[in-house]
């Protein structure tokens, strides 16, 4: 085994020595694909910044990413950055000014606070949709220079953002017209009918973001990009904030680790930081319709909700991408690793076999954390997800599809806008002893755990929920545990569900088919327990509503969920 070492206050004309490490991933990179035999790839601690996107490929198979000390009481924080340090502050009546040139971000970061975008609620004045966009009786959107619409609960489990193209005065009346091809997108995606109710389009905004004027609440920020190639940033620092001594963040780079085609490589205790995703703010915009897809165009088609009802969604969507990337890799461990402050996902995983991610944190995230699609014989296990879907807040904590035998098991997810664990079509899922905790907090019609279409063609390859506690599914609208939109062949059994709005729901559309409820114990009783569908199997189930009996039934299930590590 080779070892080289890489640290920011390196030099790449060195040896890579611990005594003499190299000073960028490319250099080690580069010596670990000379090396005769496998290597090992020590990151000494501090901020390793990229400018680039760090990539390996199938020449890198075999190397282990290592933070320095790993695994002992010596280990270093080694943060592989894809930020950029913003100074040459100017103050002007207490706002921070700092020419930034072309930059693109959507997030900014102070002192490793998530600093919000400067925001209000909806537009002013008497507003009305028209067909290119809003007219209103306020004057005050003429001011505005570059900002962004938000909607959100179009459908109650959306939340799109859509860019204004001009804003003029016609007499009294302030004409906003709207970004395109987003907003013709935005009104051929969102239609549906509810109870003899129409709705059409995206409606008026609930929020507003991005303008100077919107800079009321300290700790805010604006990206002022009016100016082609000479945009401003603003901040409303906190009370005690400095500008000459805080160190305040802007990521860049939208993608800070590639990997393609490798086997066996493995990442250990690494910190991945400070990443975007700038295409929401182009004329395309985020339509977005559930979980991490966005529309992209390429027409929509109807669901029918009973005899009553209706929606459109896509014929074809989009996915949130990650900002740590692997594709069709074979047999690669991320270990005891962190991702966070990423405007993105946080990691994805698209086809390949064998890739494990265990004992990783993901936290302050625009989108979800784990993203997995197409892959097989892929193990989430003893992660710690919370507060993600920061920006994109249909965005659940963990969500597979397309995958064969994959394993979800002992993560903790906790405070996401929707839901916490999803698994699209597939076949043989296992999601087990996994807690939920305050899942749904945004957005509505999801659960802690959710299922989507068939899981696989019999029992045996069909997928498993067991063991699972979910706790505190908060809006209004929801199922703690739900088997949705045609799902069939799962086993969900002896699983915990107290404090939703709904513990489960047996009749949806279009229907279950061959789904086992059984040994479940929850709070109250699912909606149809009473009837089920012929396609549901419902038995040994109890229900317990005082909270103390419920865990004192349940507390050797609840004891093996959530986390392995102490």
């Amino acid at each position: 085994m080779f070892h080289f070492h890489v640290a920011p206050s390196g030099d790449d004309s060195g040896s890579g020595s611990v005594e003499r490490p190299f000073a960028t991933l490319e250099r080690a990179r580069s010596a670990a694909r000379e090396a005769p035999g496998e290597a090992v790839v020590h990151l000494r601690g501090g901020t390793h910044v990229l400018t680039r996107p760090f990539e390996l490929t199938g020449a890198d198979s075999g190397t282990v990413y290592r933070a320095y000390g790993h695994g002992t009481s010596a280990r270093e924080e080694a943060v592989v950055s894809g930020g950029r340090r913003i100074e040459g502050w100017r103050v002007r009546d207490g706002v921070w000014r700092a020419e930034v040139g072309d930059l693109e971000t959507r997030q900014l970061y102070v002192e490793g606070r998530r600093a919000a975008r400067a925001a209000v609620p909806g537009l002013p004045g008497t507003a009305a949709v028209t067909a290119t966009g809003y007219v209103t009786d306020s004057a005050a959107p003429r001011e505005w220079r570059d900002v962004e619409f938000v909607y959100r609960g179009v459908y109650p489990w959306t939340e799109a953002r859509l860019g204004v193209a001009g804003i003029s005065a016609d007499g009294d009346s302030t004409v906003i017209t709207m970004a395109e091809p987003g907003f013709g997108w935005a009104v051929e995606l969102y239609n549906s009918t509810w109870a003899g109710n129409t709705s059409a389009g995206p409606g008026l905004p609930t929020a507003v973001e991005n303008d100077a004027s919107f800079l009321r609440e300290p700790g805010t920020f604006v990206l002022d990009r009016s100016r082609p190639g000479d945009h401003v940033l603003l901040y409303l620092p906190l009370p005690d904030e400095d500008p000459a001594r805080t160190r305040v963040v802007a990521p860049v780079l939208e993608t800070l680790l590639s990997v393609a085609g490798a086997r066996d490589v493995s990442f250990e205790g690494l910190v991945f930081a400070d990443a975007t995703w700038v295409r929401p703010g182009r004329p395309e915009g985020f339509p977005h319709y559930h979980g991490s897809g966005y529309y992209e165009g390429g027409g929509v088609e109807t669901a029918f909700v009973g005899d009553d009802g209706s929606v459109t969604y896509p014929a074809h969507s989009v996915t949130i991408p990650a900002c740590v990337t692997f594709d069709d890799v074979s047999g690669v461990v991320i270990e005891g690793c962190r991702f966070t402050r990423m405007g993105a996902s946080g990691l994805g995983v698209s086809g390949g076999d064998g890739l494990t991610v265990r004992g990783c944190d993901f936290d302050t995230l625009s989108a979800g954390a784990i993203v997995v699609s197409g892959s097989r014989a892929t193990t989430i296990e003893d992660n710690r997800v919370r507060r993600v879907g920061l920006e994109y807040s249909g965005s659940p904590g963990i969500s597979v599809t397309g995958t064969r035998g994959c394993v979800i098991a002992h993560n903790e997810i906790a405070e996401v806008p929707h839901c916490g664990i999803v698994a699209g079509p597939g076949e043989g899922t296992r999601i087990v002893r996994n807690l939920t905790v305050d899942t749904m907090q945004v957005l509505a019609d999801g659960g802690g755990v959710y299922l989507s279409g068939p899981q696989g063609d019999s029992a045996e390859t069909g997928a498993v929920v067991r063991g699972n506690v979910i706790k505190d599914t908060r809006t209004p609208y929801n199922f703690g545990l739900y088997t949705d939109y045609g799902a069939s062949w799962v086993t969900v059994e002896e699983n915990v569900v107290m404090r939703a709005d709904n513990t489960a729901v047996l009749h949806v559309g279009p229907p279950l088919e061959n789904v086992v409820y059984r040994g479940n114990f929850w709070d109250a009783d699912p909606l149809g327990h009473d009837d089920p569908p012929a396609g549901v199997t419902y038995e040994g189930n109890t229900t317990i509503k005082d909270e103390r009996e419920l865990n004192a039934a349940t507390a050797g299930i609840q004891a093996r969920a959530g986390l392995l590590r102490t």
